[in-house]
């Protein structure tokens, strides 16, 4: 497995600190900005990611680990982020923040 370096894990950290509140971003958006990929950008967020609003991060399709399911919809629907009618994942669409902009 790769390891991220201090600068790489301060940039992805960074960019997460800047999803406005109601809002996400995928790994993939954050890995395309820091020049990785989105397992990279998951396993920074794993490791290091307890500190900052990790539940912004998402997959693809807008859903994030069972691991990780209950704690994040609490965070939405205090937040305000729009979900799928079943509730169980981002309104991906609608909640797409484009890290860099």
């Amino acid at each position: 497995m790769v390891r991220a370096d201090e600068d790489f894990v301060e940039r992805v950290l960074a960019l997460v600190e800047a999803v406005p509140r109601g809002r996400v971003t995928t790994y993939g958006a954050i890995a395309d900005v820091v020049g990785s990929g989105p397992r990279l950008v998951g396993n920074v967020m794993a490791r290091h990611g307890a500190g900052v609003p990790w539940w912004r991060v998402v997959r693809a399709d807008g859903s994030l680990p069972p691991s990780h399911h209950d704690e994040a919809r609490q965070r939405y629907l205090e937040e305000g982020t729009p979900l799928r009618r079943s509730g169980v994942a981002v309104d991906i669409v609608a909640a797409f923040w484009q890290p860099g902009d």
